[in-house]
Order: structure tokens, then sequence, then C-alpha cells
């Protein structure tokens, strides 16, 4: 992935028509990123900090809040405030120092990672947030992958440095020499733990103190000289000594700030501060802005589509159904890639062909929206969804064009879900296709058309305790789960004629998904690799195809 270029007069490029300047001047003003994390790194905390930062809210809120406590905005479902964790990716937008930011908050819990790896394929940017005494986790690692996959650029926030916690340098040591990623550090940190003081600015060689604030605050900051600080005994001399020790070793490494390498996504500006106490947010939250790359241009069925041109175009990344209980609605989260989205216009969509008004376009905030008029490549807008898209869809007015679609990625837990009371079929089959649409959890069927109960496919147990509890408290049906035994599953590539051709096949359980293609069901990897012995021509994939043209099955 690669920066965007957009032309002006001014830096010696052709003058551009209005239109397209106005264009030009609403890209390189926006800033879209996502955080990823392992679970319990601070993801939500920090999210909430840096909203405070952006003046988005009044008052942070807490992951576990009691009492009068302010609940956090970005975890809106009711299943995550009781719980205290992220199981669904949310967006905020919000306006901060002339930039306009797009805030894609993912889960970090592994049990979620198919939302993250769909909201990644929306980002331009990836902060990475590490614990300050854990370094790098098994999530973490994972997302990294996917990051680097799609070269997109990485930040490093290394938080709870108010905690007692690894060396600066131990951490930097773990992050190149395990994920082959090299660090710059934007800044340093002086002290940690109960000595967490602040940081060394790296460019600006200023000194950046931090004092604590009152809860949900933000916190007081002074910038001072290295010189000033020794005069003012502003830092204890010891803490102060060892952060400017530490400093010389990295300068004496010879590593330099490139910011190719950075968009490159090998190269990554590492910050230091705990999001909790706020310390280190607003340096952060600055230098993101001047470091991260605006909008870029992306593959397309069209080639490489510049996010300066004069047709619009998005893809739908998420779905999401009951954002707003009251009113049973289904939204549709969409990035926009090119051109100037308004109001009211009518688009292409590319999959089935037909013509759609966008008459109701939202601004998302956690679970608020607000009407807009309109919204620029960078942005994410919410349509009301009434069965029309889905993950992966593209949307565009002009010549056609179709962005790579988002795949389905291997489940691991395969359970028959039964709705025990017949009555509530209705509300049971509305409620199972419209948390498969969202990609909540995968549905598979079985051959045998006679048995009509889904199989639910995830990621991990969560997943379907979490669609569970949305059938009975968004659609008012309960629900038994009856384990399958199995944990694999294998896409037949080429489907049911190429399955045909192989004849009876033992030790697995052949289903339908969502749009009948055949899937392999086994119960370990033994059986799968037995069924490749026996069979060397039967191609068989871990991914899902993306599919085009062609409606799902619903219940």
């Amino acid at each position: 992935m690669t920066s965007s270029s957009t032309p002006t007069a001014a830096d010696g490029g052709a003058a551009l028509p209005q239109e397209l300047q106005t264009l030009a001047e609403a890209v390189a003003r926006r800033r879209n990123f996502a955080i990823i994390s392992h679970p319990d790194a601070g993801k939500t905390t920090l999210t909430e900090k840096l909203l405070l930062y952006g003046g988005a809210i009044q008052q942070a809120g807490a992951v576990k809040a009691k009492g009068e406590q302010r609940k956090v905005t970005s975890d809106w479902m009711e299943l995550e405030k009781q719980r205290g964790i992220s199981i669904t990716s949310t967006v905020l937008q919000f306006d901060y120092s002339g930039s306009t930011i797009n805030l894609l908050d993912t889960p970090g819990h592994q049990d979620f990672s198919e939302d993250t790896y769909r909201t990644l394929a929306a980002a331009d940017n990836a902060v990475m947030l590490e614990d300050a005494a854990k370094g790098l986790e098994p999530q973490t690692r994972k997302l990294f992958e996917v990051c680097r996959m799609r070269r997109i650029p990485i930040f490093t926030f290394i938080n709870k440095m108010d905690r007692p916690g690894r060396e600066p340098l131990e951490l930097l040591d773990e992050i190149e020499r395990e994920l082959g990623l090299a660090c710059w550090p934007v800044n340093w940190p002086i002290g940690s733990g109960d000595q967490f003081r602040g940081v060394i600015d790296r460019r600006s060689h200023e000194l950046i103190l931090f004092a604590r604030a009152q809860r949900g605050r933000q916190s007081e900051e002074r910038r001072l000289s290295v010189e000033e600080a020794r005069a003012s005994g502003a830092v204890e001399s010891d803490l102060l000594d060892q952060a400017l020790e530490e400093l010389e070793l990295l300068e004496g490494a010879g590593a330099e700030l490139d910011l190719e390498l950075v968009r490159a996504g090998e190269l990554s500006p590492v910050f230091f501060g705990s999001a909790m106490t706020n310390f280190g947010v607003r340096p952060f939250l600055d230098a993101f802005l001047d470091l991260a790359q605006q909008p870029v241009a992306r593959p397309s069925s069209a080639g490489v589509i510049d996010p300066v041109g004069p047709g619009f175009s998005g893809f739908v990344f998420k779905l999401q159904a009951n954002m707003d209980p009251r009113h049973r609605d289904r939204v549709a989260f969409v990035r926009v890639c090119s051109g100037k989205f308004e109001k009211d216009m009518t688009v292409q969509h590319a999959r089935t062909g037909r013509s759609i008004r966008l008459s109701r376009p939202q601004k998302l905030f956690g679970q608020d929206r607000e009407v807009v008029d309109d919204a620029y490549p960078g942005d994410v807008i919410g349509l009301n969804n009434p069965g029309v898209f889905a993950i992966g869809d593209t949307l565009f007015l002009g010549p056609r064009v179709e962005y790579e679609g988002i795949p389905c990625f291997s489940p691991e837990i395969f359970a028959w879900l039964r709705n025990p009371n017949p009555s509530a079929f209705k509300s049971f089959r509305k409620g199972v296709n419209e948390l498969r649409e969202e990609g909540a959890v995968q549905i598979l069927y079985d051959t045998d058309e006679s048995k009509r109960d889904p199989i639910l496919a995830a990621v991990g147990q969560l997943q379907l305790e979490v669609v569970q509890y949305r059938l009975e408290h968004e659609y008012g049906v309960k629900t038994r789960i009856e384990p399958l035994g199995f944990s694999v599953a294998r896409w037949v590539v080429g489907g049911w004629p190429e399955l045909e051709k192989v004849g009876r096949i033992f030790n697995c359980k052949t289903v339908r998904d969502a749009w009948n293609r055949p899937v392999l069901l086994f119960k370990n990897d033994w059986n799968l690799g037995q069924l490749r012995d026996d069979h060397p021509d039967l191609e068989l994939s871990a991914v899902a195809p993306v599919v085009s043209g062609v409606e799902p099955i619903s219940l």
C-alpha cells in the first residue's frame, strides 16, 4: 500500500479543477486508523483518551465502570458493558487540530478476530498497543501479520508505563527480533512505574512532563528543555540521567525516521505512555497526525483507484444489526475510497448490478449517529441496510469498479443451534439471518434438507455465547447449543462438481455454507491429512472464496 499523492499548484503539480482541489484538500486533512492489541492491553482505554483529547467527549469513561463512573463510548453493546471487553468493531469520527480522524476500534479478544480482520481492510494506518509489563502477546502477533500482509503502516504505543514493567530497550528489541519490524522511538520515557514522570520528545529535544489529573480528565503537561528541567529540579536527576543515557544509545545506533519506510510498514514509530493516567496521549496524537499517511490509493478490478478522483467508490466492510434496539435497525459500514459521497446520490451495487439511492447516510460515533450530507475518502459512513448489502460489497458511481472482497476464515468450533420453541421460529429465522449477514458467526447447513436447524461455525467459544445472548435479548428467542465433534473446516475448490468426482469420502461431514458451497468438517488435522492422502487431486482451502453476483441462502 503506497501513500496517495494530491498534486496542487503549490507543490509544482498542475492546477486542479476547483471540485478536485476541494476533494484533494479534504483527503489531505483525513487520517484513518485501527487500534490492534491483545486483550487487556488498554485498547479501549486509549480509545477513550484519544476521544477526550480530540474534544469528542468531555469525560473519558472506564471499561469496567463502578457506581456513577461513566461507561466507555466505544463499547456500546450491552454485553460489552457487562463483561468489560470489546466484542464488536466500532467507528468513531472526530476532528482534532485541523484534521478529521476516523478511528476504528477493534475487538482484542481472539474469538472475534474475524471482525478485526475485516476492519483492517478499511484502515490506512494501525496503532499496535503493547503492555509495558507483558510485551508482545499472541493476539498482537496475529494482528501484526495481517497488517504486514496489507502493508499497513504500524505505530506502536507502549502502554501502562505507570506500572512496573520491562525495560524500554528490552521491549524494542523484542519487537525488532520477533516481528522483524524496525523501531524508531518518537519519545522516550523518563522513569517507569510510580516514578514515571513523562517523556523526552526526540524530534524537539524537549521534556514533556505530566501531572495526574482528575479521573477521566486531560492531564496537565509541561514542556521544558533539559537545561530548564535540571535548573528547576522538575525531574529527579537520576531519572533524567538514565533516560538521557538510553537516548544516547539509541542515537548511536544510527537509525533515522524514514517516512517511506514507515508507510511501507517496515519501520514503526514508537511512543511510551499511560492511557489510564493520560500520560503521553496528546504527544502521541500530535505526532501521529504528522507522521501517519492520508487515505491511500487502492487496487480494484479497474486498476489502482486514487482517492482524488471524480467518481465515488467505497466498499462495505462491516454489517451491524440492532445498534439501536428500539428500531431494530441494520447498518452497513462503508469505507469511502474515492471521490465525494453526497446524501441522496444513486450508486451502483457491483455484486447485483442494481441502482441504489442512499437517502440517509450517517456519521458514526460508537452507538450514536447523525445524518451527514457528504463524506470523503478515509471516512466511514453508515447506511441503512434492508438486506441489500453483504460484507465486501462495492458501491460506485461512474465507470464500474469492484474492490477485492473480504474472505471468511476457517472456523474451529461447530455446534447445532436449536430453537426449542416452534412458535418463535419467525424471530429465530430473522435473528440467525441478520447475525450471519453481519459476520457475527458463520452459518452452515446440513446437506440433508430435512434437518433445518443451522450449524454455528465460530473461531472461538465466546462467539457462540454472544449469538445466544443476542438472539435472546435482541430477538426474544432462547436457544440451545449442541456441540458437534469437529474442529477443522475446508472449502472444496471447484465446488460440488469436484466433490462428486471423488465419490464417497470417510471420516468427515459434508455441509453447505450460506452460498451453497461444499464445506468438509474434520475431527482433527489427522483426518484432514488422511483425506488428502486418499484424494490428492481434491483441492481444499482454509479460506472461503470471495463470492460475487450470488445471493446467500437464508434460513
